[in-house]
């Protein structure tokens, strides 16, 4: 292992805006994120695959009346988020260091406010499709996980995958889409992204490519 994980790691160790195992909230955060993290009453908000953290940071700053949690299993990317959320004094952040397919060990039914899943791997192969975090599988664990009325967002470049996730959505009538788009930028949901570009999104607009974007909740 490289010096510099080394110290990313040990920097996620000390930092208490992360949850990673070895901590003992990482065993007790389960339907305690307000008491235990955040120490108030505000929405939980998480975003899925979060990477470095720069969408969670940034709702963060927009939003200082909401909590916002990153999940991600890769710590050397988390810490990106942590240290600029510490840097800023951002409260309102935390970041959980787990498999998105255990997230239902670290939150209660009807814990999660919002859900965010952005540009997360496609997994374009059939035989891969239960990995997809758009799948029935993944869908049927965020649905107790997330308050009544509480909004999905997705967001991705790839078209296959924009594509086969509608298509599930728009089947299955446990789930109420709200709306969506195949270029996000120029349609009525543009406002959604907040003024937050993560540098993945940078790197796919500015080559061309059209953001594809949808939302709805599970009823």
């Amino acid at each position: 292992m490289s010096r510099k994980k080394l110290v990313r790691f040990k920097a996620n160790e000390e930092n208490p805006n992360v949850i990673q195992a070895g901590k003992p909230i990482f065993e007790e955060i389960k339907g305690n994120w307000k008491n235990g993290q955040f120490l108030n009453e505000y929405p939980l908000v998480v975003e899925l695959a979060c990477g470095r953290g720069e969408f969670t940071v940034g709702l963060a700053r927009v939003f200082p009346e909401q909590n916002f949690i990153g999940v991600d299993i890769k710590g050397s990317r988390i810490w990106k988020g942590s240290s600029t959320a510490t840097a800023e004094g951002l409260q309102n952040v935390a970041f959980l260091r787990t498999q998105i397919q255990q997230l239902d060990k670290f939150f209660a039914p009807g814990e999660i406010d919002e859900l965010w899943i952005t540009f997360p791997d496609p997994f374009p192969r059939d035989g891969d499709e239960k990995r997809r975090l758009t799948s029935p599988r993944f869908l049927d664990m965020y649905k107790p996980l997330l308050k009544e009325g509480g909004i999905v967002h997705f967001k991705t470049d790839n078209t296959g995958l924009f594509d086969y996730t509608l298509e599930l959505v728009k089947s299955r009538n446990d789930i109420e889409l709200i709306g969506f788009t195949h270029d996000f930028y120029q349609s009525e949901w543009k406002d959604d992204h907040f003024g937050i570009k993560t540098r993945y999104e940078k790197i796919f607009t500015e080559k061309g490519e059209k953001i594809k974007y949808l939302k709805f909740r599970f009823i």
